[in-house]
């Protein structure tokens, strides 16, 4: 049988959500409360397979549903609008249902009890801190059905399994184009935009601008020294030293290092191109070392640990070249001489194209005013649209800097959201979505499914 026990505390931890009629105003829950909303505990309401899907299942997202938001509760006034909504639980119950199981059959789908256990205790941990005190925790456990936080955990791996099963199974079938996206038609699109529009808020103030980032450079010498440590740690893992250890003492990525540089399960395009490469060539097997490769970070020693059809989870050690206070001025300088040929009518492309630190993004399109990073926000807010603003400088971490110089464009206020500011969006959303569907309807006619009545 299925765990099916979600507690209404693990509303951030799980973030489930459901996509309802919109709201109608109401006051209280005076229907929920009146009407007679008692379903009987773990009654079989429908059967994927040889998996039962129960009817306490539904009752627990429904009422988390509920006490998750007021804007929910207040559109559930009568035996109709509960009817629906659990129509919609249950419908969405056997979709997951279909996907795992036919996940379960697919050797290529693996997940490990590693990443599953990780996800598990991240959870617990983040469920544990919204109480101020553990027997608060474990009362409110006792309330929810779990006997003991062990029992918790256990609950929370398995939904970790789970997903992690869908999500991986759903983009291999899109990799092997099982599954294809379906353009929408554009009167899905506006229908779409009209029963979410109410979801959406306010369009916020915003800036679209394009940049040029110029990082110091380490001087030859040092880059040598830097790849003749990335060499010697290679051999020294290859002749049997723990990769774990010598990332935790030697590598410079701080993200990563405290992990043993694991990096977790990443598709391709994730990484800097040169990194991607090795990762993702066929011929370099989980368990190989590197040599070292050079990206935009420094050096690298890398290690795949596991593959995927359209993932791998690897490892790596990051060593820096030093840069001196000589190179950070010979930047300085040269981002100032960018930032006099934008003014003076260089073409934009050209410098970006010559000197742009690739590990930063190229530009920003309608970015909200009030999103930007604070150095970022300084320095535009009162810029003109094609203005040439810096070079400024764009901090890193260890004392670090960049020099950024931005061509300012358009600029937008405040307003109502309009179909043509998300269309695009909402083309791409449906498209992934329409062939999900389409998936579905097929998995559905090829497997046993029987939906029962909620009546008793």
């Amino acid at each position: 049988m299925r765990i099916s026990c979600i507690p209404a505390f693990l509303a951030a931890v799980t973030g489930l959500m459901l996509v309802t009629a919109p709201a109608r105003a109401q006051d209280s829950l005076d229907y929920i409360l009146a009407d007679d909303t008692t379903y009987v505990v773990d009654r079989v309401v429908a059967v994927v397979g040889n998996e039962a899907i129960l009817a306490s299942e539904i009752d627990e997202e429904f009422f988390l549903a509920l006490q998750g938001s007021k804007e929910f509760a207040a559109s559930i006034r009568t035996a109709a609008d509960t009817a629906r909504v659990r129509d919609v639980i249950l419908e969405r119950l056997v979709n997951e249902e279909l996907v795992v199981q036919a996940a379960s059959r697919d050797t290529t789908i693996i997940v490990t009890a590693e990443e599953v256990n990780q996800t598990a205790d991240e959870q617990l941990r983040s469920a544990r801190a919204r109480f101020p005190s553990e027997s608060e925790f474990n009362t409110e456990l006792l309330r929810s059905g779990f006997q003991s936080s062990a029992e918790f955990r256990r609950f929370l791996g398995e939904q970790a399994r789970r997903q992690f099963m869908r999500d991986r199974y759903i983009e291999a079938l899109k990799n092997r184009e099982v599954i294809k996206t379906v353009n929408p038609t554009e009167a899905e699109m506006r229908d779409f935009f009209e029963a979410q529009k109410g979801q959406i808020g306010r369009r916020p103030a915003s800036i679209s601008f394009k940049q040029i980032v110029v990082t110091p450079q380490p001087s030859p010498a040092a880059k040598q020294v830097a790849f003749a440590r990335a060499d010697s740690i290679a051999r020294a893992l290859r002749a049997g030293g723990d990769f774990a250890a010598a990332a935790r003492r030697f590598s410079q990525d701080s993200g990563s290092a405290v992990q043993g540089g694991d990096l977790g399960w990443q598709r391709r395009g994730t990484f800097v191109r040169s990194f991607d490469n090795v990762v993702f060539d066929p011929g370099f097997k989980p368990g190989m070392i590197s040599n070292p490769v050079e990206t935009v970070y420094g050096y690298h020693v890398i290690q795949v640990q596991r593959v995927q059809p359209t993932e791998v989870n690897a490892r790596h050690i990051l060593i820096v070249p030093e840069t001196t206070p000589e190179n950070v001025d010979s930047a300085r300088a040269l981002a100032a001489r960018v930032a006099d040929r934008l003014r003076a009518g260089a073409p934009f492309d050209s410098l970006q194209n010559a000197v742009h630190d690739e590990a930063e993004e190229k530009e920003a399109r309608d970015a909200p005013l009030t999103a930007l990073p604070p150095v970022y926000a300084q320095v535009v807010t009162d810029a003109d649209s094609g203005a040439v603003v810096g070079p400024f400088e764009l901090p890193g971490p260890g004392g670090k800097v960049k020099f950024a110089v931005l061509v300012v464009g358009s600029r937008r206020e405040e307003g109502e959201v309009a179909f043509a500011d998300v269309r695009e969006q909402i083309r791409a959303a449906l498209s992934g979505q329409l062939g999900e569907q389409q998936y579905l309807a097929r998995l559905r006619d090829a497997n046993y499914v029987d939906i029962r009545t909620e009546s008793p």
